[in-house]
């Protein structure tokens, strides 16, 4: 079946449609022109039955003269005809009622064939019409391109002469608001310099004063131009008091086109680095302004000077040529820049994707550094570098062809959206510098901050760097979303708009502050908590105010990370109700099984508040003595005399002996022989006692009362007990036990009084005869023996626990 060509000036897809509407409307009124033309060209049966031969003869030839009115009205005189029309009607209506009541019953053999198309002919048939709108597309483009040329045919020559006629009087104001311009902004030179320097030496909140000032300035120096060209022409040139057409058109372009020059010099600062925001070179940076200058100057005085200018003078064709002429020049110039500096960016752009040169790869091991290279992040961009020119110069010819074949309002479009572009991606490019840059060297914080919280600092660039991460990832598809919906290719507006949009940008934007305020919150406690736990400010705390501090963190980060999660589930659309019941069903279900925890919790959470227990308290739990070095919720960590570390969960615990509260009692029990003067024996206790206290200065601190008598405590096998008792502050009661211990014995040997120890009788045995083995026995041999040297008293600390037979109370031992 032949193809139909398609015009050049169709879109095929309409045309398509258009010629397959057309086809079936001539099928569907195919069968009703036939039964209409058996209507009208002839009568019924029962008429022919009636005539006579010659009537017959008489009736065709009058038929073929009559027309088809005549006809049709003949029959509906004749009322056998009519009656004949009618029921013909009805036979053609009822089989187009029946097929309408009844579509799936009946099938065309066209729809037949259809449906049993093979799949192969079917992708042949959506390949081939895929491929011919391409090509119609193709054909309609190559038209617009070979007509491009007529964007220049309103161009005559005559242009130039109407230039030439307006610059005498355009020369006086432009070269007043040059020459002044010119002037202040080399005065103002050096201080910019002077400001940059300043910059590079003072914090951040200075800078950017001294970035808005610097800029401030130049914004000033041209309104300052521009007013004085202003007030020079309606004063000196011409009239007074009156302003030309063509000076105003000068002096709105010149303050338009200088304004954005304002604008790339606060970005790039070719002056001084101190004020540049862009990270580029001294030597870049001049150059790129210069570029940028250039471009801004010939498409701003172009477009709002020269094409106005000639649209005036010579007509509307020649200002759309003398438009398109000044963007192929720009774009010319353009592929001049990059061809020019194709090495200086691919070497730039390699340097700053090579991990050897990067800030952080000082002291780094090489081989880790090679390992960097060889990654495929790295070779990626390695390779885009090698051919970055080559996109810039299709997006060149790109802008070009548009130039060349669309009106002048889509060209403009183009390049205010490319504009738009080339600003996200630079605000964006900084945004992300600035935030790689913290992610690398953190956020520092005050010295005086960073005394009272010395946890503040690491806690911020813990979390702070991740998140800035996430904001970058989140900045680049900001940046792709709206470069796609610039270009038209996405209608980011209408998506944000609609349901969808609107519930998912609030989620976004819900979800991020309850995860601020909740971090928020979370570094608000954790430094309260520090400020407080800190020795350095204010009073020292307390065991049981570190126990407690320390506890309350950790509970509140627990209920706060659930109740985190809680709110962000549920903003992002999801039912808690559900989430909550499994929640409180599984936490009834681990309350059984877990009794013994929650016993532990229980008792621990009772003993806190009771201050029963804190961390650095000697106790006795579990049967167990010593150094309490954790405390949970859920146990309690000791450490005994030997250095063994033992962990008592709460609900083994039936009884709590705490020797650390407010104050204690070193108990000594002391044995004397039975033939001993009791009285001799309390007096040399009571002297020991004394003579500790002068000679130990440091124990002495640690005593709060005198020595207590209380007398014979026990009449034992061998020796009297007598018993006296010290009281001490909390924790010092065993090293001070031990140290009267040794001067009872110095004091005791001094006075001859005897402590009893166990003795033996030696049995030798005799012989019938009443004899015995020789024994033979030597006195002593005479010795004199050197004064004891004292020795070095040992400081009593709190942590001094005793050992466990002491804790028992044994004789002897000091509690």
């Amino acid at each position: 079946m032949p193809k139909l060509p398609l015009p050049h000036t169709s879109r095929p897809g309409w045309f398509a449609f258009a010629m397959a509407s057309l086809v079936m409307l001539v099928l569907a009124l195919m069968p009703m022109a036939a039964q209409s033309q058996s209507l009208f060209t002839g009568g019924s049966a029962q008429s022919d039955e009636a005539t006579t031969d010659g009537a017959t003869d008489a009736g065709a030839d009058a038929t073929n003269e009559a027309t088809p009115l005549s006809t049709l009205l003949d029959v509906l005189k004749d009322d056998a005809a009519r009656a004949a029309l009618i029921a013909d009607l009805e036979k053609t209506v009822a089989p187009q009622a029946a097929t309408e009541d009844a579509p799936a019953l009946e099938q065309t053999p066209q729809e037949t064939e259809a449906e049993s198309m093979s799949i192969g002919r079917k992708i042949a048939l959506q390949t081939q019409q895929v491929g011919e709108e391409t090509i119609a597309t193709l054909q309609s483009f190559w038209s617009s391109l070979q007509g491009g040329g007529g964007v220049f045919s309103g161009l005559s020559g005559a242009e130039i002469s109407v230039l030439i006629q307006a610059i005498p009087g355009l020369l006086t104001v432009i070269a007043i608001t040059i020459v002044l311009f010119v002037l202040l902004r080399r005065f103002a030179r050096g201080l910019y310099a002077r400001m940059g320097r300043r910059a590079e030496n003072v914090g951040i909140i200075p800078s950017i004063g001294l970035f808005i000032g610097s800029n401030v300035l130049d914004a000033f120096i041209v309104l300052l131009a521009w007013a004085a060209g202003y007030l020079i022409t309606i004063l000196a040139v011409g009239d007074f008091g009156q302003i030309g057409i063509r000076q105003s058109l000068y002096l709105n372009a010149f303050l338009l086109v200088e304004m954005t020059k304002v604008i790339i010099r606060s970005f790039l600062s070719p002056v001084t680095s101190g004020l540049r925001i862009v990270p580029v070179s001294d030597s870049a940076a001049r150059a790129m302004t210069r570029y940028l200058s250039i471009v801004v100057s010939v498409l701003g005085y172009g477009q709002l000077l020269i094409v106005p200018i000639v649209n005036q003078s010579a007509n509307m064709a020649a200002g759309a040529g003398v438009s398109a002429l000044l963007s192929v020049f720009v774009l010319l110039y353009f592929v001049y820049i990059v061809l020019r500096r194709r090495k200086d960016v691919t070497r730039w752009l390699k340097k700053e994707t090579d991990p050897a040169v990067a800030e952080d790869a000082v002291g780094v091991d090489p081989v880790a550094i090679e390992k960097a290279r060889r990654s495929f992040v790295v070779r990626t961009m390695h390779g885009l570098a090698q051919i970055w020119h080559w996109f810039a110069l299709i997006y060149i010819a790109v802008m070009f062809i548009v130039v060349m074949t669309q009106p002048a309002d889509v060209t403009l479009n183009a390049l205010v959206a490319s504009g738009k572009v080339l600003a996200a991606l630079i605000i964006a490019a900084l945004i992300s510098g600035w935030l790689a840059r913290t992610v690398q060297n953190g956020i520092p914080l005050p010295d005086d901050i960073n005394a009272k919280l010395p946890l503040l600092e690491r806690r911020i660039n813990t979390f702070v760097p991740r998140a800035f991460s996430l904001l970058r990832l989140a900045l680049l598809v900001g940046v792709l979303v709206f470069t796609l919906d610039v270009i038209g290719m996405i209608d980011v507006r209408s998506w944000l708009e609609s349901q969808v949009g609107l519930a998912f940008t609030a989620a976004i934007i819900s979800v991020g502050l309850i995860l601020t305020v909740a971090f928020g919150l979370w570094l608000a406690l954790t430094s309260f908590v520090d400020y407080k736990l800190n020795p350095e400010f204010g009073g020292i705390p307390s065991s049981r105010e570190t126990t407690l501090l320390t506890l309350l963190r950790n509970a509140v980060t627990i209920a706060l990370v659930i109740l985190t999660l809680m709110f962000v589930l549920s903003e992002i659309g999801l039912d808690i109700g559900p989430l909550l019941a499994s929640a409180g069903v599984l936490g009834l279900a681990i309350g059984f099984g877990a009794q013994k925890m929650v016993q532990d919790i229980i008792t621990g959470v009772f003993i806190q508040f009771e201050n029963v227990i804190n961390v650095g308290d000697v106790i006795t739990v579990g049967g167990t003595t010593g150094t309490v070095e954790k405390l949970s919720v859920r146990s309690v960590s000791l450490r005994d005399v030997q250095g063994v570390f033992h962990m008592i969960p709460f609900s083994t615990v039936d009884m709590v002996s705490n020797y650390m509260r407010g104050f204690a009692y070193t108990v000594t029990d002391m044995g004397i022989a039975y033939r001993e003067n009791i009285e001799e024996a309390k007096q040399a206790m009571f002297d020991a006692f004394d003579r500790m206290v002068a000679n130990e200065p440091d124990i002495a601190a640690s005593i709060i009362g005198e020595l207590e008598w209380f007398g014979v405590q026990s009449l034992g096998d061998s020796a009297v007990v007598l018993r006296t008792r010290i009281k001490t502050d909390p924790g010092k009661q065993w090293g001070i036990g031990r140290m009267f211990n040794g001067y009872l014995k110095v004091v005791f040997d001094e006075r001859g009084i005897e402590i009893p120890f166990p003795q033996q009788t030696i049995w030798l045995g005799e012989n019938k005869d009443g004899t015995t083995q020789p024994f033979k026995i030597e006195g002593p041999e005479t010795k004199t023996s050197k004064p004891a040297k004292k020795a070095p008293t040992k400081q009593i600390k709190a942590d001094d626990v005793p050992d466990s037979d002491e804790a028992d109370g044994d004789v002897g031992a000091d509690r």
